[in-house]
């Protein structure tokens, strides 16, 4: 059980990573991400195939950082005249090209069979019974990282316009700011920190195949956006959590109610996760935190 939690913990801290990304891409930038997954995957296979071939476990994921954010702003500047549902379909295109050239390229990724070997950091430093819990401590400490960097970004004054440029780009051109320039650097910085998320994704589980990486995490990054509340890098950290633990810990419903089988549990999850969704939706339409906005104090007296 103890083993389990710390594998769980250390998923959530992993898709709460990939959530900050896309609350900087989309929920402060208005910039549709729906390839995020592909991008979780090139850190992923970046730093796993480096790692494998005898580079040191956090200069492998140094790499991957690099290798992904670069990716991500070359996609934003191929796309950089295109927005809402158009760069959306670039960006989910891009993830699915990736895919396919990693299933099939085995003489670069090993195709279909994976990667397998992939060292943690630390890794003999440390006594093999305490290995988990010394990577669970890693991945939250760079989910601390993470987040405090986009949260001082986000109160800052490339925060601030980054908001009006979600919020009307024309005013915000109109007004000498860069916009393309900002979009660049926006996906710049989410790439780089789901090339963290992919890299931690290796080194969790010391073995990656295409199998591993889908829609799906896509999907879980924009539940906890939209649960959290867009723009709030603090909803994103609540609403990550949550929507994992419930996902995870709803496993256990099979031994609470013995009338239910795999398939039935696999449905009251997908069920209760969508339930929460829309009562989120309906009840919170700005998510459990409200964006960071700059106010003044009012003026007291004459």
């Amino acid at each position: 059980m103890t083993a389990y939690l710390v594998a769980t913990l250390a998923l959530v801290a992993i898709s709460t990573i990939a959530g900050l990304a896309l609350n900087l891409q989309w929920g402060l930038g208005g910039l549709v991400n729906f390839g995020l997954f592909g991008f979780v995957m090139l850190g992923a296979y970046t730093c796993g195939l480096l790692n494998v071939a005898g580079w040191p476990p956090l200069v492998a994921m140094a790499a991957a950082i690099l290798v992904t954010a670069a990716a991500s702003a070359a996609v934003s500047l191929i796309s950089i005249r295109l927005s809402d549902d158009y760069l959306a379909i670039v960006s989910l295109g891009f993830a699915e090209s990736l895919r396919l050239f990693i299933s099939y390229e085995e003489w670069l990724t090993r195709g279909t069979l994976g990667v397998p070997g992939i060292v943690r950091p630390f890794t003999g430093w440390v006594p093999p019974a305490a290995a988990d819990a010394v990577f669970l401590a890693f991945a939250v400490a760079c989910l601390a990282l993470v987040y405090a960097v986009f949260e001082k970004l986000a109160r800052s004054p490339f925060g601030r316009t980054l908001r009006a440029t979600r919020d009307d780009p024309t005013v915000a051109e109109a007004l000498g700011k860069n916009v393309l320039w900002l979009r660049l650097r926006t996906f710049g910085l989410g790439g780089a920190a789901l090339g963290i998320a992919g890299s931690l994704h290796a080194f969790n589980y010391t073995y990656i195949d295409p199998t591993q990486f889908g829609p799906v995490i896509t999907a879980y990054a924009f539940m906890a956006v939209i649960i959290g509340g867009r723009g709030s890098n603090t909803g994103v950290l609540l609403a990550g959590f949550t929507v994992v633990l419930l996902l995870e810990g709803s496993r256990f419903l099979i031994d609470a109610f013995g009338l239910l089988d795999g398939a039935r549990l696999a449905a009251l999850r997908l069920l209760l996760v969508g339930v929460a969704l829309v009562a989120i939706l309906i009840f919170k339409p700005d998510g459990l935190v409200r964006e960071y906005r700059l106010t003044s104090a009012a003026k007291e007296g004459p």
